[in-house]
C-alpha cells in the first residue's frame, strides 16, 4: 500500500510513519504544504493520503481540493486536531473518506487507512459523538472557504497574507472575512481575529453566534 503523508511537523510525519508500518507492504511519502502535497500525489499516486488540516502556507482543506481535483477518486484521511464537527464536515464535503481527531486513539487512524484504500468512510468516536450531539448553529453554517479564512487568522496571518497563500485575490478574501462576522454576529475585523484566535485551539462549535 502506498501512503501519502501531509503534515507541517516532522515529528508528527515521522509518527505517522512509525505507526503506518504495521500494515503489510507499506511504501510512504511525505509532504508539508499543499503545493507539496499535490505535487506528492501526482508523483506516486498513492492509494492513501493522510492529510493535516494546518498545513505551512495554507489549508489542508485546500490540498484536499487540489489532490480530489487531479483525481476525482483519491481516497483521503483528514487527521487533524480539530474534532468540530465544522471541519470534519467541510472535509467530508470536500470528499474526505475518513476524519480522524488526532485525540483520537492511534487505531482509529489505522482503522481509517484500512478503511480508506478499500473506499470505505471512517470517522473516529471523538468526532462522531460531536456530529451526533452537536445541535446545528452558526458556525456550522460556514462553508470550506470560510473555515480555510478563519483558521488562517487563528494562526496570525493577515488577510493579504491568506490571499496569497489561497492563490485568490485580497478583495474575495476580504469578502469571504466580511461573509463570516456576519454568520458570527460580528462586527469588526478585530472582532473577527479575535475569535479566530479564541477558538484556534479550542472548540469551534462552542458558543455560538
Amino acid at each position: 500500500m502506498k501512503i501519502l503523508i501531509v503534515d507541517d511537523h516532522m515529528v508528527v510525519r515521522d509518527g505517522i510513519r512509525r505507526l503506518v508500518a504495521e500494515l503489510p507492504d507499506v511504501q510512504t511519502a511525505m509532504a508539508e504544504t499543499p503545493g507539496e502535497a499535490l505535487a506528492a500525489f501526482r508523483a506516486h499516486r498513492p492509494d492513501v493520503t493522510i492529510l493535516d488540516i494546518n498545513l505551512k502556507g495554507g489549508s489542508g482543506l485546500d490540498a484536499l481540493r487540489r489532490i480530489r481535483a487531479d483525481d476525482p477518486k483519491a481516497r483521503v484521511v483528514v487527521f487533524s486536531m480539530y474534532s468540530d464537527l465544522a471541519y470534519a464536515t467541510s472535509a467530508r464535503r470536500e470528499g474526505a473518506l475518513g476524519y480522524v481527531s488526532k485525540s483520537a486513539p492511534s487505531d482509529e487512524l489505522l482503522t481509517a487507512i484500512v478503511k480508506a484504500a478499500r473506499g470505505e468512510p471512517h470517522v473516529d468516536a471523538l468526532t462522531a459523538a460531536e456530529m451526533e450531539a452537536a445541535p446545528s448553529n452558526t458556525a456550522q453554517a460556514l462553508s470550506t472557504r470560510e473555515l480555510e479564512v478563519l483558521h488562517m487568522l487563528g494562526d496570525g496571518h493577515s488577510l493579504t497574507e491568506i490571499a496569497d497563500g489561497l492563490g485568490v485575490a485580497y478583495k474575495t478574501v476580504a469578502n469571504t472575512a466580511t461573509r463570516i462576522k456576519e454568520k458570527l454576529g460580528l462586527e469588526r475585523t478585530a472582532d473577527l481575529v479575535r475569535f479566530a484566535l479564541e477558538t484556534r485551539g479550542g472548540r469551534l462549535l462552542e458558543g455560538g453566534a
